[in-house]
């Protein structure tokens, strides 16, 4: 049986290269000594001295034997040759001196001297051969590229190669592959010391200043950024440069490709919208920050969601007991469910359908795991669908945000944190307003922890029981207020987000859509402008201010300058190749149902803290008074499920600073034009430089 398995032993590809390359170079040994008497002696066989060919011929079996043990030890018949480089020219070099050393020793002491010329002439041919046939298939590979450059192909494209770094070397070799179509002319680097050298045979010609005029040189089709290191402000200002041209450009995400080895033409991707915002990420400055959700069990509402899935994602990274993935649709809970999977098999994870409007369904999932952390992120979100819907946003927001805040309070949770949004602030449209009484629901539980006040939520039973199809909230009343004085021990807080790049419901998926399916790109107002993040951002923001958390203190983001949104869809028509109002329309439609020229962070009274975090400031929790409070509630309750004509009114008197869009240009236009202007002199400094 052995036997038969034995010759049933595939002989691989490399097995039959390295055979064929033993018998090459047993016969390039034998012919580079040969051929080197021969030159001594002009050719002349008959003038060769007797002696010289005896010790040649005696000598040359051992001399194989030896120089093929070198070899092996050297690794010369173990190499990928099709990818040899100077490591393998190191190292078959070295292999060759060793060689030439154990002959002149070895036929020396043997056979006697032999003429200085035989050993170099010998050496010399010996390693010209040997070199050559190991670097023959990347010889090859090289005179088939230049055979391309000079016989164009139809889909080639000239490009320019931004950065003549390491990343920009290899991206540059990868070009060179015939499946690229990428025929790199120029490349651009801002270190002055290479310009005018050559990197590869292409010349470098000058910094960011020189881009366009070398686009038009070279008539450049295609732009390759490939400097993965680089800041983003710096990407910012060289992208802003290239934008307006008609170029298709790519760029390489991060310098985790060139540390990974994944730097290939193949992972150059094309520039995406956020890269010119310019602003830095969110630093971790410590990761003891993220301490906190090692071991825990850990439930994400809304876990399907955008934002709820990108909690989900950052959290398995950081070895949670149990994470709990909620949501009532359950196509997105099941997609991050199944990602998750894939990504991290050992994660401990539940997936739960359910509404968090449902306070059965919610105190059943927290009776029965007990979550040390939640993260709330279950809400609406689109703000006409809920101007046409008001009380809708009421029962899921508010009483959704009510029903697991409570239960987070009952069962102990050592943590709450609510995902919020700055249209929270001065609202001027119904989901504005319902997250900002959430906000005030996050406060209301801190003050019922932080002073044993849970008597007050006596109030939100009395009338709507009725309403209550399972009587829950009354219960969840008499559990709270059942629970020990001085029991309580849930820290609360909200997250303030401005726009998320790429979430649900942001314009820039919208944009692009409309892009592809040729326009018009539909833009409310030409003056609306917007504070934006990109989601891994926000989630990191999150996760940070969950270990902040405190008191029911609101953690607010500094986002920079604020971002036109007509100057954002322009940038993606240009980053997608084309002309705004040439190739794609521009269309104004005029403001939305309940929405506002811009968004502000914090409300004039609520102040504002730093943290270690230079970009994560605190903004402190405004009192509440609990029993008229929760006397709204009640209220609010029974007439979003009468789904009640006057809701909008006991909205506006449930949040004092909600008001119509209208009023709002007219409150604050002095306010308006300030972060305008703010925004036009950031604009205009761009342009200088």
């Amino acid at each position: 049986m052995k036997t038969k398995q034995k010759q049933d032993k595939k002989i691989e590809h490399w097995e039959k290269i390295r055979i064929f390359l033993i018998i090459f170079d047993s016969i390039a040994i034998l012919a580079s000594y040969f051929g080197a008497l021969m030159l001594r002696f002009d050719f002349r066989y008959s003038i060769i001295p007797q002696r010289y060919l005896s010790a040649f011929m005696g000598y040359a079996v051992i001399n194989i034997l030896i120089t093929v043990i070198i070899f092996s030890i050297m690794k010369a018949y173990r190499s990928m040759w099709r990818f040899a480089s100077f490591d393998e020219l190191v190292r078959i070099s070295l292999a060759n001196l060793l060689s030439l050393g154990s002959h002149v020793i070895g036929i020396t002491v043997l056979y006697g001297r032999m003429p200085v010329s035989y050993f170099v002439i010998g050496f010399l041919l010996q390693y010209g051969l040997t070199v050559l046939i190991r670097f023959a298939y990347r010889l090859y590979d090289t005179f088939k590229t230049k055979e391309a450059d000079f016989f164009s192909r139809d889909d080639e494209k000239n490009a320019m190669l931004i950065g003549a770094g390491e990343a920009g070397r290899i991206i540059l070799l990868d070009t060179r592959k015939p499946s690229n179509p990428y025929n790199v002319k120029c490349i651009i680097d801002d270190n002055s010391n290479k310009w005018g050298r050559m990197l590869n045979g292409v010349p470098i010609v000058g910094g960011r200043d020189d881009i366009l005029a070398n686009i038009k040189k070279y008539n450049i089709d295609s732009i390759l950024f490939a400097i993965p290191s680089i800041n983003p402000k710096e990407k910012r200002d060289i992208l802003n440069i290239i934008k307006d041209t008609s170029c298709d450009i790519r760029i390489l995400p991060g310098v985790y490709q060139l540390v990974s080895g994944e730097v290939a033409v193949k992972r150059m991707q094309r520039v995406q919208v956020e890269d010119l915002l310019g602003r830095d990420v969110i630093k971790v400055l410590d990761q003891s920050d993220f301490d906190y959700l090692k071991n825990k069990i850990i439930l994400v509402t809304g876990g399907g969601g955008s934002i709820g899935s990108e909690l989900c994602r950052q959290i398995a990274d950081y070895g949670p007991k149990l994470l709990i993935i909620f949501d009532i649709y359950e196509n997105n809970a099941y997609a991050i469910e199944q990602e998750l999977k894939r990504k991290h098999p050992h994660l401990n994870l539940l997936t739960l359908i359910g509404s968090v409007r449902d306070s059965r369904r919610v105190e059943d999932v927290f009776s029965s795991y007990k979550p040390d952390i939640v993260y709330h992120a279950a809400a609406h979100k689109h703000v006409p669908l809920m101007e046409t819907s008001p009380a809708e946003a009421i029962k899921n927001n508010v009483f959704g945000t009510y029903k697991v805040a409570a239960m987070a309070l009952k069962y102990q949770s050592s943590r709450f944190i609510l995902i919020s949004t700055d249209k929270a602030v001065n609202p001027t449209n119904i989901m504005g307003a319902s997250k900002r009484l959430c906000e005030i629901v996050v406060q209301s539980m801190s003050q019922i922890k932080a002073k044993d006040e849970y008597q007050v939520v006596r109030n939100y039973s009395s009338s709507t029981t009725r309403l209550n199809d399972d009587g829950s909230l009354n219960d969840i009343a008499k559990a709270i207020k059942t629970l020990p004085s001085g029991g309580l021990k849930t820290e609360f807080a909200a997250v303030r987000f401005g726009n998320v790049l790429g979430s649900n419901g942001s314009v820039i998926p919208l944009f692009k859509k409309q892009i592809e399916e040729g326009g018009p790109v539909t833009v409310t107002h030409p003056d609306i402008i917007r504070y934006f993040m990109t989601i891994s951002e926000a989630v990191s923001l999150v996760l940070q201010a969950g270990n902040m958390a405190r008191n029911g203190e609101i953690f607010v983001l500094d986002m920079g300058s604020p971002v036109k949104i007509d100057t954002l869809a322009r940038n993606l028509i240009k980053l997608s190749g084309l002309e705004p109002d040439v190739d794609i329309e521009i269309k104004y439609t005029g403001l939305r149902p309940g929405e506002k020229l811009y968004e502000e962070k914090l409300m004039a009274e609520e102040g504002i803290r730093k943290t270690k975090n230079e970009l994560i400031h605190i903004g402190s929790p405004i009192a509440v008074k609990l029993e008229e409070f929760f006397e709204l509630l009640d209220e609010l309750y029974l007439k979003s499920h009468e789904n009640s004509k006057d809701i909008v009114k006991l909205i506006a008197q449930a949040v004092p600073s909600y008001h119509s869009p209208e009023s709002d240009l007219k409150l604050n236009k002095e306010k308006f034009y300030d972060l305008y202007q703010q925004m036009v002199s950031h604009e205009s400094e761009d342009t200088d430089k």
